[in-house]
């Protein structure tokens, strides 16, 4: 059976508004986005999406809700799933945003810094309503918004998420994020091929050929990828990428 490769359009916010993130910092003022992240995830609807990855950088960087509420009305707006990263740092944080809607958290630097919490977390809402987020710059795991590293080689983290209980992690290479030169689909492949985890590719992705290279991986390991900048700046005819990705063409 032909496998099926899941494309999440990321959704980036800051101050109410759709920016793009480029290696995880939020540029603002993009006109080729849209100020408005609910019409923006209607669009997105619109062209067939089936899930979407949303990022709050305010909640991110000052643990603010401002955008909670925009976050509710698009999971009310939509009938797809919706993911949601940004500064999770608590289980008071996982059911916040359990409750605007969310379908999947992303949960980052919490799950190194306090695993106890984390495991609560995982054990309350469910492995299949987390993803670990493990963010790598030169090949080194980084934690608290890219300011911290950590010891574990990203492979040898991924097991650690692993044993605690995950089931998915999303991998991003944060210097490839958002800047239109290439993914780093080797990183991807190398946790799928040496863990039971399912992977979520996220940065960098540009063109079909990537895509198809993704999908050939480890029968469906990385079933999906987060895709930014690319579908925002037109680099894919967006009613063909998933009419030709649902069919299992990508083989």
């Amino acid at each position: 059976m032909k496998s099926q490769l899941l494309i999440i359009p990321s959704i980036d916010i800051k101050n109410g508004k759709t920016v793009r993130g480029v290696q995880g910092i939020p540029e603002l003022n993009c006109k080729d986005y849209g100020n408005d992240p609910v019409e923006m995830a209607m669009i997105w609807r619109t062209e067939n999406a089936k899930f979407l990855h949303i990022v709050d950088f305010d909640h991110a960087q000052e643990h603010s809700k401002i955008n909670f509420e925009i976050i509710r009305e698009i999971c009310d707006s939509v009938i797809i799933p919706v993911e949601f990263g940004g500064g999770i740092s608590s289980f008071k944080d996982a059911s916040d945003a359990i409750n605007l809607g969310i379908t999947r958290l992303v949960i980052g630097s919490l799950a190194y810094t306090d695993p106890d919490e984390f495991k609560k977390i995982l054990k309350t809402f469910g492995a299949s309503k987390i993803s670990a987020a493990i963010d790598v710059i030169d090949n080194k795991v980084t934690i608290k918004a890219r300011k911290k590293f950590i010891e574990p080689s990203p492979l040898k983290y991924a097991k650690q998420l692993e044993e605690m209980g995950v089931q998915r992690v999303i991998i991003t290479d944060v210097k490839k994020n958002g800047m239109l030169q290439g993914a780093n689909i080797e990183l991807s492949k190398h946790i799928a091929h040496n863990t039971n985890l399912k992977v979520t590719h996220s940065g960098g992705i540009t063109n079909y050929k990537e895509l198809i290279e993704i999908s050939k991986c480890i029968s469906g390991r990385i079933d999906s990828v987060i895709i930014g900048r690319a579908l925002y700046e037109n680099k894919f005819p967006c009613q063909k990428l998933w009419r030709v990705a649902e069919a299992g063409l990508f083989d």
